[in-house]
């Protein structure tokens, strides 16, 4: 990180149990050197046995990657930074709108077989990435299954918990794999409304389709870092986290380019 994405960044991380007075033992390293650390290995996709000796051990990283992704805690920076990002564009920090949509990769050996699957559309053997964003392209929420899970069924999940969380949200686009029941279901449970943004019949080729682009956009953004090329992960909770690091890097560049540094403390 840059020192103008760490001015932004450190106001928003979680307060640690034991400097909050809650107990616990310091950490032995302080959070820029540990979110530097993770998002090296996100943005490069590197083991974690091959991280540089500039960082911190290892195992030392991992341990704080799995404490923040069991916790919780990468989540809340996430929507802490989206919230920021949303302020500095001019919104409101809740989104009213949303566009669905899914994305399939290949999986790594070391997927099992349990959290792996074929999509027959895509012809791929490995799991499928379920994102929620809104109009600004900013992930809401994901949710990562075989790949043989079809979209309506995930975005059950993906909607009801989305839902939970934000009850502005009201109208979500998606493409025609999510029309039939699930738009009726939407309706009568969530109160949303799903409308379906088809492709013309008239039209061959490449054609760039209103609010879908949108999502479109943000897949290619999570593949600018290496780790999310492949699934890599053994558990899908690992990889909905990795997602997440990936998200935030991006914000907190933009949040860095909205907000630069004062000449004076650029000159200190």
């Amino acid at each position: 990180m840059s020192d103008a994405e760490w001015a932004r960044v450190r106001d928003l991380l979680p307060v640690p149990g034991w400097l909050a007075g809650q107990g616990g033992r310091p950490e032995g390293y302080c959070h820029r050197q540990m979110i530097d650390a993770v998002r090296y290995l996100v943005d490069n996709g590197i083991k974690w046995r091959a991280m540089p000796a500039d960082f911190p051990p290892w195992p030392r990283v991992y341990a704080f990657f799995a404490r923040w992704r069991d916790t919780g805690l990468v989540a809340e920076l996430h929507e802490r930074l989206r919230e920021a990002v949303r302020r500095a564009d001019g919104r409101s920090q809740e989104p009213s709108a949303a566009i669905v949509d899914s994305q399939s990769v290949k999986a790594d050996a070391t997927v099992t077989l349990a959290s792996r699957g074929y999509d027959a559309g895509k012809k791929i053997n490995g799991r499928k990435r379920h994102l929620l964003t809104d109009t600004l392209g900013l992930l809401l929420d994901v949710l990562v299954t075989p790949a043989s899970t079809t979209d309506r069924d995930a975005a059950r999940i993906l909607l009801h918990a989305a839902r939970k969380r934000l009850p502005r949200l009201s109208r979500v686009w998606a493409d025609g794999g999510y029309r039939g029941h699930l738009q009726d279901w939407a309706a009568q449970n969530l109160g949303l409304v799903l409308d379906v943004v088809r492709r013309s019949d008239d039209v061959s080729g490449f054609q760039v389709l209103p609010r879908r682009w949108v999502v479109e956009r943000s897949f290619a953004w999570f593949l600018r870092s290496r780790r999310l090329v492949r699934d890599y992960e053994r558990r899908t909770d690992t990889s909905e986290a990795v997602i997440l690091w990936s998200m935030t890097m991006l914000m907190s560049r933009r949040l860095a380019a909205h907000h630069p540094r004062p000449v004076a403390a650029r000159a200190a």
